[in-house]
């Protein structure tokens, strides 16, 4: 029978845009232990500075009696609340990757003593908490699941980069894997979510209603980047008629783009794979994912249009891109697809520059080393501009200065209609 810890001391497994915000968040209700396997990370995040830019340096100074940043699990062995929001990639194949998850669990699963609950938080498929991690837990400590242990699930939902909606500011979705558990694992996230929560009845549920989230925002991107492609045949302005469909109270405001990122790009792939592995083929889910997968090619193949249009050779061409993460106003390059585009040009021996003022250098040679990221574009130099990614550094520029960066003559492409239709020479 589950029995409330008194005093509890929490940690965090995996310190990513989920994990730090959270940690620092309970440390102002709890003693946390903040953990992490990268050294680098840990050495960071002591000397108040957080890579990702989610926490600034004020708030790690002022938490800094609450948290224990460490990369060794050993600091971890007197908690009694673990929570887990390690990443859920896929592989090269488009399946699950959870060898991140397998082996948070088999950490905690060596640290685990009776009464403990184990809160998981990374984006699963409906099932994965049960099947996959509560077996290791239960091997690596000899513990029995729902005697001697517990997990709650509750999705995270951060938005990087996000200023508006933060951890505190959006509902928190939580399950238990029994019902006094689920209260528990309620009350827990009722400490720091001021927004509120919503408890549902079983782990299962919580899984599924995280992986459809973003599996909806996917198949509707790629509804209206389908209609883009249609307007663009026609000869119409998207975000004219984005406009006036939108005059309509109940029309939805998605926009054409580029779907990257650790979320919307690999969710569903998650949904799909449980669905195939049940007998179950989906085909709405994986035609929104092959359209929204083939944007970097469009866009490639829409500008080396143009150029040959003006009769601009796109062989040994010499391109600026603007921009590289996957989102604006946000370092994180996790499935940018703005490596495709990079790599269209590529295959035509054009010469491609990067400009991306919020892209650490040495982040992207850990990923990429044929990327040339340079620190300023230059003048009068390229023949065709690609700005990928709204940043607001580029808003500030201007699409004349931007504009000053090209030969005469040149092609200039605004991918998420930063600036107006006729200061560009397309978008999507």
């Amino acid at each position: 029978m589950f029995k409330e810890p008194v005093n509890p001391r929490l940690a965090v497994i995996g310190l990513g845009y989920v994990g730090l915000p959270l940690a620092v968040a309970f440390s102002r209700c709890f003693s946390v232990v903040a953990f992490d396997h990268d050294k680098q990370r840990i050495g960071q995040l002591q000397q108040g500075y957080d890579r990702t830019l989610e926490v600034d340096q004020t708030t790690l100074k002022d938490v800094s009696s609450q948290v224990t940043f460490s990369h060794q699990s050993s600091d971890m062995r007197d908690c009694c609340i673990y929570i887990v929001t390690v990443p859920t990639p896929i592989n090269r194949h488009k399946q699950p990757d959870l060898e991140p998850l397998q082996q948070a669990s088999k950490t905690v699963g060596g640290l685990l003593s009776a009464g403990d609950v184990v809160i998981y938080e990374s984006t699963v498929f409906p099932g994965a908490t049960e099947e996959e991690c509560v077996p290791i837990l239960e091997q690596i400590s000899g513990l029995v699941f729902n005697q001697t242990f517990f997990v709650g699930y509750s999705p995270e939902r951060i938005n990087p980069s996000d200023k508006t909606h933060g951890l505190e500011d959006i509902v928190k979705v939580t399950s238990g894997s029994t019902p006094e558990v689920a209260r528990f694992v309620d009350q827990l996230y009722q400490q720091i979510i001021r927004a509120g929560t919503f408890p549902v009845s079983q782990i299962k549920v919580a899984e599924a209603a995280k992986v459809i989230e973003n599996t909806q925002r996917d198949v509707n991107i790629a509804l209206i980047n389908e209609l883009a492609m249609i307007f663009q045949h026609l000869g119409i302005e998207t975000t004219e008629v984005l406009q006036a469909a939108g005059s309509k109270w109940n029309f939805l405001p998605f926009t054409p783009g580029l779907v990257g990122g650790h979320c919307i790009g690999v969710d569903p792939y998650y949904l799909t794979h449980k669905a195939t592995e049940l007998g179950f083929h989906p085909e709405m889910i994986l035609a929104g994912r092959r359209l929204n997968d083939g944007m970097g090619r469009y866009v490639a193949d829409q500008v080396a249009r143009l150029m040959t249009a003006r009769r601009i050779h796109v062989v040994d061409a010499r391109i600026l891109v603007m921009g590289l993460t996957f989102k604006e106003n946000c370092p994180d390059l996790r499935n940018s697809q703005v490596f495709d585009i990079l790599a269209n040009f590529t295959s035509f021996n054009a010469q491609v520059d990067v400009f991306d003022p919020w892209v650490n250098a040495e982040e992207l040679a850990l990923q990429e080393s044929d990327v040339t990221l340079i620190q300023k574009p230059f003048l009068a130099t390229y023949d065709a501009i690609i700005l990928a990614v709204p940043h607001r550094e580029f808003s500030q520029l201007g699409s004349d200065k931007i504009r000053s960066l090209g030969k005469d003559p040149h092609v200039f492409y605004d991918v998420k209609s930063l600036f107006l239709a006729s200061d560009t020479d397309g978008r999507l």
